[in-house]
């Protein structure tokens, strides 16, 4: 990962819809990576460009992650196989839901201090 995290810590979610996030008292448009590493921008509209180099960041914090929470967009799709296997190769868990339903599950296993991350697509409204 090249660029600067927007928050250097990893945050809870306060708000989404409106294609973006807000987290830490400030807001973010576009699809987000929350990593043990910071708050990222995360280059992914829909489930589609979701591959190998888009979850990069991810493979490269593996070891502190223990489960991985994919915020697929409105609605639930599947998860190609190859991508869950790699990260299981990883020893990472990944649940793939909604968005709305990732960040609700993101901000418990946070607040609990468990080793989680969020790969979320923006949506536009939230449910």
């Amino acid at each position: 990962m090249t660029e600067a995290p927007h928050y250097p810590q990893q945050a809870g979610i306060d708000f989404y819809g409106n294609s973006g996030f807000r987290f830490a008292g400030m807001s973010h448009r576009g699809s987000l990576l929350c990593l043990p590493t910071g708050m990222y921008a995360w280059d992914v509209a829909n489930i589609g460009d979701i591959t190998m180099e888009s979850l990069a960041p991810v493979f490269a914090a593996a070891d502190d992650i223990d489960v991985l929470l994919i915020g697929l967009g409105p609605d639930i799709a599947a998860f190609p196989s190859e991508l869950r296997d790699a990260l299981r190769e990883k020893r990472i868990i990944v649940e793939a839901v909604n968005t709305g339903s990732a960040i609700r599950t993101y901000n418990v296993l946070l607040a609990e201090e468990r080793a989680v991350a969020a790969a979320l697509i923006a949506v536009e409204k939230a449910r």
